[in-house]
């Protein structure tokens, strides 16, 4: 899997092929590219590395800020002025934008510290990025878990220079510049240094250490050299009165001479990033081929967790990016927490919770469940030191709150981590901050009024009470969980009866056709009362757009009166957003699995490509990507209720390295799949030998591994119609446990 990786995917604007048939029909309002870089990073690791331009939103690239239809460039080609660190991944607008310790090796005059040279020769594998200067300097990256080796390979010239730049950060668009705060810098020993700038509120220091020892090494201000001084402390920084400033490197080079960098990142003073260098690189001085090796191993092993049978190399690329985009955030950096004491998990970057809650999470607790509890500790130790559950987390003091995003979304997450019995989770502990979390913010409207608006948050709040309805049980709080249960009933208050769709409200980036199809924990209850299954089927097929006329997507720079006619489509959005990410398994539960058959085979063969031009939309820190893993796979999460749709995967075979075991998803009746092809119905199922009537799974069983085998056919054969064999409803609010065995007649 690791070698049909291409990082390089989703880094530019949309470029697929027309769409056709049904969806043609759907309309993506959010912007046309993933935000995504091809830089240097390890799984999960705290530390990314990539070429730096100053572009929108990762620093790579070369698009200027945007929030609808196809960006706009802020370069003609591709430019990097050098290297920086820390980098989101696939988001938007979110305010905080990293790009930490630019690295640049110069051929000019300090003077010329900033200047962008194109960006030539590019190369990227999972934990490795590579390119060649305009200046003529050959330049390759890797990190480690906390670390970053860089290797330049210079021309020869009379006085080359390296330089580091800390007062660097954010993007060069309007607003988008970070400026330090405080910090500090010193030389320790020939080749060597270290510094501390405090930036967003967060202490984030470097130990650097460089090969070239027969080089002069300098401190410099305003692009200015400090000969002999080996210290430099600046506090009360300000946007008037920000200089840059770092160290530097500089000497004669012959053609070919190669120079090694190391950088170390702690949140926990230079003394600890020193310490972390060492952990990942070794004692130095030369470490880029030993810790690119061992970066390698760690993302095949990571990516080797799931394996597909495909003969199409471009289908199995789409594929294994997708499963490299999802492990990119959260960074997980345990014992780096700057803002409370003790060896704790830590996390940042979760970007954001209404992003990756019902797909990537998910993908988490089920191949890395060690991980998993890494995060959710994490998490409560935010709500405990600051109050609340994060919506949003980043290297930045105090969480970015985004209360309009969405509520009780840990709440999700613990819940199906707790379902698994996953260990290393204190659940009494965890309870105590679950239960005070939902009367927080918009919980208290929703106890004072039975309703909270944007009225998505009804939903999220009565499914945050039904997910800790089930901790409670798990600890054995019985008339907590009662009391729970009765909160979790009010989802009914959000929904008009007479149209069977959300009331009016406000929404986050979408309308009540998006947020309407979610899947809540009673959706018996949801599509009675729609009307019944007809009629909820009508609705979701007015939705999807079956029979519709094909729609024009928003250029560049779209005006308010073609958003409002885009928006009044009220059409699903092709997964170019994520609030009706789950609407297409909303069929399960009407006995219409062929549906959502259908709708996916559209979404998987039309909205994902190879090339940078191949996402549909903002993967959002791998949230778009996980769901195309899952979609691709034929089992879909439901986040928070511990359960696994099933739908016909666009692979022959594939085998799911799950704790337990290996899970093998086998097919009869396959034929390969693209964007001209018509979809597969699953026909008939088994599991272990044994007929599986249902079209769900339970995720303790999907866990344990096993053999799954999928009958597939060119028409639907009313396999998952019948009622029984619908996923789980649980109208009085209580949070039942699914059982092990998913042909037992107990739901």
């Amino acid at each position: 899997m690791l070698e049909d990786v291409d990082p390089f995917v989703g880094t530019a604007a949309t470029d697929l092929p027309p769409p056709t048939g049904l969806a043609a029909t759907w309309w993506s309002p959010k912007p046309l590219v993933g935000n995504t870089h091809p830089g240097a990073t390890y799984p999960l690791g705290m530390v990314s590395a990539c070429a730096y331009s100053g572009a929108y939103p990762t620093g790579y690239g070369r698009y200027d800020l945007s929030t609808e239809g196809v960006p706009s460039t802020l370069f003609d080609n591709p430019v990097a002025s050098g290297f920086t660190h820390f980098q989101q991944s696939g988001t938007g607008a979110i305010r905080k934008y990293y790009n930490y310790v630019r690295v640049t090796p110069m051929l000019e005059p300090l003077d010329a510290l900033g200047a962008r040279w194109d960006l030539l020769d590019e190369e990227a594998s999972p934990g490795r990025y590579a390119a060649t200067l305009g200046n003529g300097v050959r330049c390759e990256i890797t990190v480690g878990p906390k670390s970053a080796v860089h290797r330049y390979t210079f021309p020869a010239h009379a006085d080359a220079r390296l330089v580091v730049d800390l007062s660097l950060g954010g993007l060069a668009i309007a607003h988008g510049a970070t400026v330090p705060l405080r910090a500090h810098l010193a030389t320790l020993g020939p080749g060597t240094a270290a510094g501390e700038v405090v930036v967003e509120g967060a202490p984030l220091a470097v130990h650097v250490e460089c090969d070239a020892h027969r080089w002069r090494q300098m401190l410099w201000y305003d692009r200015r050299l400090m000969p002999g001084s080996t210290r430099l402390d600046l506090g009360g920084i300000r946007p008037t009165t920000l200089r840059p400033f770092g160290l530097l490197w500089a000497g004669p080079t012959t053609a070919g001479q190669v120079v090694e960098v190391r950088l170390g990142f702690s949140l926990r003073g230079p003394g600890q990033a020193r310490t972390n260098l060492a952990a990942d690189c070794g004692p130095g001085p030369a470490s880029f081929d030993a810790r690119h090796a061992a970066t390698t191993r760690a993302w095949d092993e990571h990516l080797g967790r799931i394996e597909v049978e495909c003969p199409d190399p471009a289908r199995r690329s789409v594929f294994a990016t997708a499963l490299y985009h999802a492990l990119l955030k959260p960074c997980l950096a345990p014992g780096e927490s700057p803002f409370w004491p003790g060896d704790t998990p830590f996390a940042f970057d979760l970007s954001t919770m209404w992003d990756v809650y019902r797909t990537q999470l998910p993908l988490l607790t089920t191949f890395w469940p060690d991980r998993a509890v890494e995060l959710a500790t994490a998490l409560l130790h935010v709500c405990e030191e600051e109050g609340n559950f994060p919506i949003g987390y980043r290297m930045a003091r105090g969480a970015d709150r985004f209360s309009r995003q969405a509520s009780a979304l840990a709440q999700t997450f613990l819940a199906d981590l707790c379902a698994l019995d996953a260990p290393g989770v204190d659940w009494d502990w965890a309870l105590v901050h679950m239960h005070n979390d939902l009367r927080r913010t918009y919980g208290e409207d929703y106890l004072l009024h039975g309703v909270a608006h944007p009225v998505s948050h009804t939903l999220d709040l009565a499914f945050g009470y039904w997910c800790t309805g089930r901790v409670a049980r798990r600890v054995g709080d019985h008339a907590l969980a009662d009391e729970l249960a009765r909160y979790a009933r009010g989802w009914t208050a959000a929904f008009d009866p007479a149209t069977g769709l959300l009331r009016d409200s406000t929404f986050y980036e979408g309308g009540r056709w998006n947020y309407s199809f979610r899947l809540v924990h009673d959706m018996a209850g949801r599509i009675a009362l729609a009307g019944g299954d007809e009629a909820f089927v009508a609705l979701l097929d007015r939705f999807f757009g079956f029979g519709a006329a094909p729609v024009v997507q928003p250029g560049e720079r779209p005006d308010a009166a073609e958003m409002a006619a885009g928006y009044a489509l009220d059409r699903f959005e092709g997964l170019n957003n994520e609030p009706d990410m789950d609407a297409p398994w909303a069929y399960h539960y009407a006995g219409r699995p062929d549906r959502t058959a259908e709708v996916v085979h559209g979404v998987v063969h039309q909205r994902f490509g190879t090339g940078p031009g191949g996402l549909p939309g903002n993967d959002d820190s791998g949230a778009l990507s996980s769901w195309y893993v899952w979609a691709s796979l034929g089992l879909f999460p439901v986040a928070g209720q511990s359960l696994f749709l099933v739908n016909a995967p666009s692979f022959a075979e594939s085998r799911l390295h799950v704790p337990g075991g290996v899970l093998t998803v086998e097919t009869t009746g396959f034929a390969e799949p693209g964007p001209g092809t018509s979809p597969r119905y699953v026909r008939a199922a088994w599991l272990d030998g044994q007929p599986l009537d249902r079209t769900w799974l339970p995720a303790a069983r999907v866990r344990r591994g096993g053999r799954l085998l999928l009958e597939l056919g060119p028409e639907p054969a009313g396999w998952g119609t019948a009622p029984e064999h619908r996923p789980p409803s649980y109208p009085d609010g209580t949070a039942a446990p699914h059982p092990t065995d998913p042909t037992s007649e107990t739901p």
